[in-house]
């Protein structure tokens, strides 16, 4: 029986104090796209877009500022390239134009027709009811080997503490089923930057691992819990369109009082199938004390530990009439007080994990000591910065303009 202990589905946040004294990557051809999505009137830069290839597995996410690099592989002939983004008409590019150089991609708003809607349930509760029931249809009941890109960042105010990324493999179990998910780190990275003066360090434990416990949809008995819908109440949202399709947006608040924090959030859910397709969601803030117990692993005494915000972010993509994880990120915000001093520091926590490639041929589960654990401290399993073409053709997730001057920062400091 699948028996997972709830502290397994967030980050454990670990604080130490300072005693201050795979796989071999194939060589293959590839064709680069590197590019800035906007939308079409106002300009705007679109974050987290999914870019992906028709009738493949692969795909990546642009950046907080709209930015992107897709790798394609040659062999596939591939003649065009797809983005979609939530309340956007999904639009198709040639790959041979935009090969070799970077372009500005305009998106255009999808205006709702309310002509396509069809009766809406009284009840936004029957909605969700409904998409639980749906995910044997619409979500693989076979298992599936993805790729993906994982990063974590540290910061303490606006100074990068530590970053680090990773190509993973993923072993995904099929939706329905006892088996778990299981992943591994294919090659990975990263830089720390921890100044001689600060006597705090913080890790993130559980990495890759809790990122993929956040599917919400595979996994309905962690976070937000769907297996147990009498936590919340569920009102209608809005319509908008994802991928071309009309989605349902339903809005979920805590209805009972807990011993753990619940979540307020947002799920959307597509009209034809009633199949999950994005979440939205943060925990409960409103008991500090709850809530700080709630993240902490370990941490001295005399730290007084309370969150500000908290905030996930999990979406799917369809593909051959099923549905995928396609992107996780948790954004964590909390604060630091010692007791009796004069001490205070902010600290943002985030991780975010694309899926770039999956297949469902000769599908081989890991070797158990191959496997990342949940209690496993990410930073501790991945080498330091070294090659700027470290990731070969392997597709990631570009940095924003902050990471990517933290990068530098972080190689410098390294090498000296």
């Amino acid at each position: 029986m699948k028996k997972i202990n709830e502290t397994l589905i967030r980050f454990g946040i670990i604080f130490l104090l300072f005693a201050l004294s795979g796989a071999t990557l194939a060589q293959s051809s590839f064709v680069t796209v590197n590019g800035i999505l906007k939308d079409a009137k106002t300009g705007e830069k679109l974050s987290y877009a999914a870019i992906t290839v028709p009738n493949t597995g692969i795909g990546t996410v642009s950046n907080s500022d709209g930015e992107f690099t897709l790798k394609v592989n040659s062999s596939l002939n591939a003649e065009f390239f797809e983005v979609s983004h939530l309340g956007y008409a999904t639009a198709r590019f040639k790959i041979s134009e935009a090969a070799g150089q970077e372009k500005t991609y305009s998106m255009d708003t999808q205006p709702i027709k309310l002509q396509e809607i069809s009766v809406v349930p009284k009840d936004a509760r029957e909605i969700v009811e409904a998409a639980i029931q749906s995910i044997k249809k619409n979500y693989s009941q076979v298992p599936n080997m993805m790729n993906a890109f994982y990063r974590e960042s540290i910061r303490q105010r606006r100074t990068y503490l530590s970053i680090s990324e990773a190509v993973v493999d993923i072993y995904k179990a099929p939706y329905s089923g006892l088996q778990n998910d299981k992943v591994k780190i294919f090659k990975g990275r990263k830089g720390s930057n921890v100044k001689r003066a600060d006597t705090l360090m913080v890790q993130l434990q559980g990495g890759p691992h809790v990122s993929m416990l956040l599917d919400i949809v595979k996994n309905t008995d962690l976070s937000i819990a769907l297996n147990n819908l009498d936590n919340y109440k569920f009102e209608f949202g809005t319509i908008v369109n994802i991928d071309n399709k009309l989605n349902w947006v339903i809005n979920f608040s805590p209805d009972v009082v807990k011993e753990e924090p619940l979540y307020f959030g947002k799920l959307y859910i597509e009209q034809d199938n009633m199949a999950i397709t994005r979440a939205e969601f943060s925990l409960d803030l409103s008991d500090e004390d709850k809530a700080s117990r709630f993240f902490v692993q370990r941490k001295p005494m005399s730290l007084v530990f309370t969150p500000t915000s908290t905030g996930y972010l999990v979406t799917y993509k369809q593909q051959n009439g099923k549905f995928y994880i396609d992107y996780v990120r948790i954004e964590l915000k909390f604060r630091c007080d010692w007791k009796k001093r004069l001490f205070k520091n902010n600290y943002t926590l985030i991780s975010e994990m694309a899926i770039t490639d999956r297949r469902e041929d000769n599908i081989v589960k890991f070797a158990n000591q191959e496997v990342f654990r949940s209690d496993m401290v990410f930073t501790d399993k991945v080498q330091a910065f070294t090659d700027v073409d470290f990731w070969g053709e392997n597709n990631i997730i570009e940095p924003d303009n902050s990471i990517e001057n933290a990068i530098k920062k972080l190689s410098k400091s390294m090498k000296k």
